[in-house]
């Protein structure tokens, strides 16, 4: 099942579009775009009214697209997403009452965290994938890697999201305790507002070669 294998396939992938849609009907052309890229792998967040049903729109029409929620802020957000069938859930910081419902639903959780409290507080509710958010902001790779060093033994990978473009990629992925990375830089709302397909799927093929070159 694509939902017990989303950590699997975030893992091999390397790669997540973390994308906003403002309208429905970009839903489809954005992810072709994405697919086109060579990134099967898609997160849409929970920052607009058209989340739930772009989700829902995907896990119908793209199959073969891993399709995950991002920016679940509540238990509300995380169940609107589980029923709309997303493969896995992101948010951007811990909160412990929806970490426990995602459990409960059997959906692949990645809390976001920014210090070693809050690792610890993820570890104990048996998270093992993290977001790190936001990324730059918090010092990028060299923070990463003097948080993470001290939990590495226990098996915890992080998400760096927030920061993250194609002039880091290369140094993230190469990171012991990076499992993959979120890039907002793949289809901007402006790539999206404009229509701009061609530079997403451009984008992503970008992306995918540098992960390849590694």
């Amino acid at each position: 099942m694509i939902k017990k294998d989303a950590f699997k396939t975030l893992e091999t992938c390397r790669i997540i579009p973390v994308i906003a849609l403002d309208l429905p009907q970009d839903t489809l052309p954005v992810a072709d775009a994405v697919i086109a890229g060579g990134l099967p792998v898609i997160e849409i967040t929970f920052r607009t009214a058209a989340a739930a049903e772009a989700i829902q729109t995907l896990t119908h029409q793209r199959p073969n697209l891993l399709v995950g929620a991002g920016t679940l802020l509540t238990v509300e957000n995380l169940e609107k997403a589980a029923a709309a069938g997303a493969a896995f859930g992101v948010a951007p910081g811990f909160n412990a009452r929806v970490a426990r419902r995602a459990a409960e639903l059997g959906l692949p959780f990645i809390p976001g965290v920014a210090t070693a409290t809050e690792i610890e507080a993820a570890l104990e509710l048996g998270g093992k994938v993290l977001k790190f958010f936001p990324a730059g902001a918090l010092g990028g790779l060299k923070a990463l890697n003097a948080l993470a060093a001290p939990f590495l033994h226990t098996g915890v990978r992080f998400v760096p999201t927030g920061g993250v473009s194609a002039d880091n990629l290369a140094d993230y992925l190469g990171a012991q305790s990076v499992l993959a990375v979120g890039g907002t830089w793949l289809a901007t709302s402006e790539d999206i507002r404009k229509g701009a397909w061609a530079a997403v799927a451009g984008k992503c093929r970008q992306a995918v070669e540098i992960r390849d070159a590694r």
